[in-house]
């Protein structure tokens, strides 16, 4: 019997979204964060891969864990929430872990303000996945999974 390897994701949740199932409901849902961490922790370990689920309202935090948990992961699943727009260097962060990322929204960006439009962390993702609720994330997990070859079919 051989030893499968330990499979991990780490997905991560930017500023605002623990207010979710409160906030703008008729933009975001009432499906809370604790909700949708649930659901994609029980998906994912369906093809027996490990969710690490964090969330941060904080730019630096949110780098931080990337750089922190890189070298142990398979890949990330993220939505940056307004860093999505802004930042730089969450950006050159994703670039230089060199694993998969895929970009999460709950809204379509491209649908909204112009200012969400654009989006400084997709260039340097393998994907992204919008418009689709809190499915947004179901999505994107099969994306990922799909992408490392770990999904089940």
């Amino acid at each position: 019997m051989t030893d499968t390897p330990h499979r991990a994701i780490l997905l991560l949740h930017g500023p605002n979204l623990n207010l979710l199932g409160q906030r703008q409901p008729q933009i975001y849902g009432t499906t809370t964060l604790d909700e949708i961490n649930e659901r994609v922790i029980t998906r994912a370990q369906a093809s027996g891969v490990q969710v690490i689920a964090l969330q941060s309202n904080h730019e630096g935090q949110l780098i931080d864990w990337i750089q922190q948990y890189g070298p142990e992961i398979d890949g990330i699943l993220i939505n940056a929430g307004a860093y999505t727009h802004t930042s730089i260097a969450l950006r050159d962060a994703i670039s230089g872990l060199n694993k998969p990322v895929i970009e999460v929204h709950l809204s379509n960006i491209h649908a909204r303000e112009p200012f969400r439009h654009h989006s400084m962390i997709a260039p340097v993702c393998v994907g992204q996945v919008a418009g689709f609720g809190w499915r947004s994330y179901l999505l994107a997990l099969d994306g990922l999974l799909g992408h490392l070859g770990l999904l089940e079919s």
